[in-house]
């Protein structure tokens, strides 16, 4: 597990990564940088990631400021440690075979 405390270092771990990385967990809101551009730039860097949003706000209201595109892997904050293994497991089984970077 690679850990960031700020988007811009999950951008230099991933850019340094050697090893295809298969998820990014990240929050919606955050400052400097929203969930969705770091997505996108880590996306850039290793094709076919999949992705988890998490928020303290609601689906709904993320939905509706335009933060997350409709049917994009969401947990809502606070959420139990089953909650986000079974979150896990659903996107990478729904993504089939593990992408190679």
């Amino acid at each position: 597990m690679l850990k960031a405390a700020s988007p811009g270092e999950a951008c230099l771990i991933a850019e340094k990564h050697g090893n295809p990385i298969q998820l990014l967990l990240t929050d919606v809101v955050m400052p400097v940088m929203n969930g969705r551009e770091l997505k996108e730039r880590i996306e850039a860097l290793h094709p076919g990631i999949r992705t988890i949003f998490m928020s303290g706000y609601t689906a709904d209201v993320i939905a509706q400021r335009g933060q997350l595109a409709e049917g994009t892997a969401f947990v809502q904050k606070p959420f139990s440690r089953e909650s986000l293994a079974a979150k896990v497991r659903e996107v990478l089984d729904a993504g089939g075979a593990p992408p190679d970077c």
